[in-house]
């Protein structure tokens, strides 16, 4: 397997988030990595710098404007996370629980560009839905600038605390994958990263008046602890999937993603691969470890491959299990919206005897505690 060619996706340099990002963050990210860009993709980074830019002023005045206001607005809900490994159904539970309209949620648009959502939509929204594809290339879920969207992209735009940042810069992968967990980020740079989320959640709970936040975030898998350092009673949805199925799943991701994001030339697929399987190694047991910080009733483990068949009973079970209201007066949007899914086709993997050894080698811990078993050849 390799990288789709990067020839070719160099050529399209709307598809990064670096656009969204604010400048000065932009900026220390290019420092950070000592402004080494590959010659290919300076159209890239030129475009997103520019737009960054652009962007600038109206990012000044939407914090002179609005930051009074985000600052002393309350998250009086307890946050709903939807956690678990990247390929494991999150953005298909993000999707349908977004249904319920009693819950709040970062669209596309807010989360790609999140310093200008407030004031700048009329002027900056048409850019997001121009950039966007109509459907993610990585599995053809439908994309619009109005459907929900994971914060994780919010976030990086602020900050340099993203996993994300390692496909838009993969020669400093690992020192990006280590902002997940943050098992050896000082005090400093975990607080430093608190202020930061924070800050997005009390501006889209402004935007959304108050409503109880559903947030859909890979990273947060590895953050437990910290999240309930700032949520004490927050609620948790962990989607697991066969490990075997999600490996192959995740290796086509980021041969088809990376190429899109990188203004650096990714290393061998082979290094980005052992890269992938010792931070789900690390994700899965950090999770592991923290779950049981989460108070009693507050976390509900949701298979992958329940969710993907029975959906509509898998979603009343997370409401009755974490004692959410509101089920019944969703219950129609939530039934027509999975019906608009039946459609959906998950890809079916045959496991070659060198993966499987891989897989059980690095992973054999996951595939026990979760139940699944051997594939059979």
């Amino acid at each position: 397997m390799e990288f789709d060619d990067l020839r070719k996706q160099a050529l399209f340099v709307k598809n990064t988030p670096l656009p969204g990002y604010t400048l000065p963050n932009l900026l220390f990210l290019l420092a950070q990595n000592r402004f080494k860009v590959h010659v290919q993709y300076i159209p890239r980074l030129t475009y997103s710098m520019s737009l960054s830019a652009v962007m600038l002023p109206f990012y000044i005045k939407e914090r002179l404007q609005f930051d009074k206001h985000i600052e002393q607005t309350r998250i009086t809900h307890p946050p709903l996370f939807i956690i678990g490994h990247w390929r494991s159904g999150t953005t298909y539970m993000h999707n349908v629980l977004s249904q319920d309209k009693n819950f709040g949620y970062l669209t596309t648009f807010q989360a790609y560009l999140p310093g200008v959502f407030l004031g700048g939509e009329k002027l900056f929204k048409p850019l997001v839905s121009q950039s966007i594809p109509k459907k993610r290339p990585m599995d053809n879920v439908p994309m619009h600038a109005d459907y929900p969207q994971e914060d994780q992209y919010a976030i990086g735009a602020f900050c340099p605390y993203s996993y994300y940042h390692g496909w838009c810069f993969p020669k400093n992968m690992e020192f990006y994958n280590s902002s997940v967990c943050m098992d050896h980020a000082s005090k400093e740079i975990i607080e430093e990263w608190k202020r930061y989320y924070l800050y997005i959640l009390k501006k889209i709970t402004f935007y959304q008046e108050g409503k109880q936040l559903i947030l859909k975030n890979q990273d947060n898998t590895g953050k437990i602890k910290i999240l309930l350092e700032m949520f004490p009673d927050a609620k948790f949805i962990f989607l697991y999937r066969n490990p075997y199925d999600l490996y192959y799943s995740m290796m086509k991701f980021m041969k088809i993603t990376i190429p899109r994001f990188c203004v650096q030339k990714p290393p061998q697929i082979e290094v980005v691969e052992e890269s992938m399987m010792n931070l789900y190694t690390a994700l899965t047991q950090k999770y592991l470890k923290e779950r049981q910080l989460i108070p009693n009733g507050n976390l509900i483990q949701v298979r992958y491959e329940d969710f993907i068949t029975k959906p509509f009973q898998e979603i009343k079970k997370i409401y009755e299990m974490l004692q959410l209201k509101g089920f019944q007066g969703a219950e129609a949007s939530f039934d027509s919206y999975i019906r608009t899914q039946w459609n959906m086709k998950k890809d079916q993997y045959t496991v070659d005897e060198e993966s499987k050894k891989k897989i059980e080698k690095k992973w054999g811990f996951a595939i026990k505690e979760f139940g699944y078993e051997t594939p059979p050849f």
